[in-house]
């Protein structure tokens, strides 16, 4: 659960970054109501209610809602198609309920289904559009709108053949704003000005006026004229500028068409919402969530009211919420703020807004973009893998050669498609499982298998070995296809009876008409122990061990385990070790429930107790296998070793009443290593190893020698005696 933010103690940093956000924000609404062919008004009207509304309904502390500037295609349209704007503004408000409802229905949740490479390939994208597309702006060529997103301009150019244009409309007074300003705001972090609480893109707006000023009374190179500014058209008195805003036409309620544009609004808006909310929290420096259901809900809200007062519609706007998080906005206040200024400014003193350079802004947003889009990004997805970076590149391509909206859904076809190629690939996992009752084809299935992948599977069922046992496991699978299901049913009732094939499932259910069975034996039982040998069971523990080293552990049903082994245990091997918590036998050798006797006793030495415990797990319980293991930085050798060299500076030992008991066990096999003439301390790793070593082989002939009973059962070779080293830093048994 988020802490609800404190306001009050955030209000400098936010305060500071909702006028940054509403410096940008401003010729962003009034770029959009222009490309959607809407009045100036419309656009500021959606800026104010997403800032002085929907930030308070949303649960994002740092999204920036505004009118959507990946609709201007769609809100333009469906103005020809509807023949009024007022209409528009009633499909506006109908939107907005829709969107209310999708949120009742919890439909936020389909964010979660976003791919994360296409998320920050949204990202990126947008970086290396807002650089691309402001390069003119900050060179003082503003034929298109501050603002434009698509690939396809106004102005009869594109992206790319913009740039070229720019070439040979440079202002030189708009230039060199521009540039002083960018250089400003990439050296800002490296300057003294940097430790000051005004933030440097404001800085650059203020810059920007003064040189604006300051050039007025020059030629006219370098005067910035009305082109090169914000331009707010709003004159006249404040009551002149209310009637200029236009009122929804609820007479074309029902008009069919209206209810069609509202569906698309709903859709389109919502969508990219989601993923402009996804973006900002992958921004969000704190690493908050914010609830998608929630979001829907606000904006829908928003749209209901934006569409009454005469707005355009409303979503979350990925470039003013990448500058809120760039300037430093913490909370919600931060887009209340930029939506207050929107009102206050444009209603009282629109004319003071006029005299910002829109080379200025564009430094801003260029700076931005290259922090969108930094190199380290590109590389980090490349390391990541093809699967993550094809569909990552896919999308940075396609939403700058089309647009926002187009390109994510291109970005999510590629995801998808290699999703279902991956699936098509590799949909289903075979493992050989070594288990006490013999050798099972363990059969994972996917996470999604479906009628595609039927060929695959029924080769791989059929080209089963006869007499052989197999396991269908779907137990990761969320999705598996009806012909799945009749493919499997037909080969357990036909073909696994006609090849003796014993079939056991796991992982399905009664959606499946399938019920699950095991029907090869998993744990020892007393057959599987009277037929084992002790040459058998230490190959058993060896292979498990080399599972363990790999990560490739018997996928075991520990709960039916747990139900076979409470009538009675018949273990096939007992493991003397030491009880270091690194130790853990059942883990190390990969065995199930009652295949092993556990006896556990620091630096593995025997004492009659001991003896007694392994004379019951060999000659009464029948367990055929008897295992010594020692293991590499044993903390009871390293002790004896201090102790006997008289060094306790390694290892300060409080008194203890009977560890003498243990350490003159132990000290015997470090007297009998010979080997070593220097260095006879703990810290030497080899004499360490070589004491572990033999006093593992002491132990083993005090076994012998102190207990007749073991001894006998070794001499008639119904059990076997063996020694092993666990390697600690590896994981690897080595059987001496």
């Amino acid at each position: 659960m988020q802490e609800h933010p404190n306001y009050l103690k955030t209000l400098p940093q936010d305060l500071t970054a909702g006028l940054v956000v509403f410096l940008v924000a401003l010729p962003l609404c009034l770029g959009v109501a222009l490309a959607s062919g809407a009045p100036m008004i419309s656009g500021i009207i959606a800026g104010v209610v997403g800032g002085l509304m929907v930030a308070w309904l949303s649960g994002s502390h740092t999204s920036i809602s505004g009118p959507a500037a990946g609709l201007t295609a769609i809100i333009f349209a469906q103005i020809e198609l509807l023949g009024s704007l007022e209409a528009l503004l009633v499909a506006t408000m109908i939107a907005g309920v829709m969107q209310m409802a999708l949120a009742a229905m919890k439909a936020g949740s389909l964010a979660s289904f976003f791919p994360s490479s296409i998320i920050k390939g949204l990202l990126a994208a947008i970086g290396i559009i807002l650089i691309l597309k402001q390069i003119p702006h900050l060179f003082g060529y503003d034929k298109d709108w501050f603002g434009d997103m698509t690939f396809q301009q106004l102005d009869g150019e594109n992206t790319f053949s913009e740039l070229i244009v720019t070439y040979f409309h440079i202002h030189p007074g708009a230039m060199i704003i521009g540039l002083a300003s960018l250089t400003l705001l990439l050296l800002w972090d490296k300057t003294p000005l940097s430790k000051t609480p005004v933030p440097a893109p404001l800085i650059v707006v203020m810059l920007g006026i003064i040189m604006a000023l300051i050039f007025q009374p020059m030629n006219d190179m370098l005067n910035i004229a009305n082109g090169h500014l914000v331009q707010v058209p709003f004159e006249g008195t404040l009551s002149e500028r209310l009637s200029m805003i236009p009122r929804p036409d609820f007479s074309s309620f029902f008009n069919p068409l209206v209810w069609m544009a509202a569906v698309t609004i709903a859709i389109v808006a919502s969508l990219e919402t989601l993923l402009n909310l996804d973006a900002v929290d992958k921004l969000d420096k704190q690493k908050r969530v914010s609830p998608p259901n929630r979001e829907l809900f606000a904006q829908g809200a928003g749209n209901m009211v934006s569409g009454f007062l005469g707005g355009l519609p409303i979503t979350s706007v990925i470039v003013s919420s990448s500058v809120n998080i760039s300037a430093g906005g913490m909370t919600r206040m931060a887009c209340f703020i930029h939506g207050l200024l929107l009102l206050l400014t444009v209603m009282f003193i629109p004319n003071l807004l006029n005299m910002i350079p829109l080379s200025c802004l564009a430094a801003i947003l260029i700076a931005t973009g290259l922090k969108l889009a930094k190199p380290q990004i590109f590389k980090d997805m490349w390391l990541e893998g093809r699967i993550q970076f094809i569909p990552f590149v896919i999308t940075v391509l396609a939403i700058v050669l089309t647009d926002l909206l187009i390109g994510i859904l291109i970005g999510l076809a590629s995801a998808a498609g290699f999703i279902l190629y991956s699936n098509l690939k590799t949909p289903l996992r075979q493992i050989m499982e070594r288990h006490v009752s013999g050798d099972v084809l363990r059969i994972e299935l996917a996470n999604q298998v479906t009628f595609l992948n039927r060929a695959t599977l029924t080769q791989t069922l059929h080209g089963l070995d006869n007499d052989s046992h197999v396991i269908i496991d779907a137990s990761n699978s969320v999705f598996i296809d009806p012909d799945i299901i009749t493919l499997i049913h037909e080969f357990q009732a036909e073909f696994a009876p006609a090849h003796n094939i014993k079939v056991s499932l796991r992982g399905f259910d009664q959606e499946h008409n399938l019920q699950d069975k095991i029907t090869f034996v998993d744990v020892t039982t007393r057959e599987i122990q009277s037929q084992a040998t002790p040459d058998n069971i230490l190959t058993l523990l060896q292979e498990g061990n080399i599972r363990f080293v790999d990560d490739q552990p018997i996928n075991r049903d520990n709960r039916r385990q747990v139900d076979i082994t409470a009538d009675g245990q018949f273990p096939l091997a007992v493991v003397l070790s030491c009880m270091d918590s690194r130790i853990a036998t059942e883990k190390l050798f990969d065995v199930g429930l009652g295949d092993l006797f556990s006896v556990r006793v620091a630096g593995n030495i025997v004492s009659p107790m001991q003896l007694g415990s392994l004379e019951f797990d060999c000659a009464i319980a029948g367990a055929k296998l008897l295992v010594v293991l020692g293991h590499t930085r044993c903390g009871a050798v390293s002790a004896t070793i201090n102790q006997l060299s008289h060094d306790n500076r390694q290892q300060d030992l409080p008194v203890c009443d009977n560890l003498s008991h243990i350490t003159d066990k132990i000290a015997e096999a470090v007297k009998a290593e010979t080997q070593t003439t220097t260095e006879r301390h703990s810290g030497n790793e080899r004499f360490v190893n070589r004491v572990t070593e033999i006093n593992v082989r002491r132990t083993m002939d005090d076994i012998q020698r102190h207990s007749g009973t073991l001894n006998q059962l070794i001499a008639d070779n119904k059990i076997k005696l063996v020694g092993a080293i666990y390697d600690v830093e590896t994981g690897a048994v080595n059987f001496l």
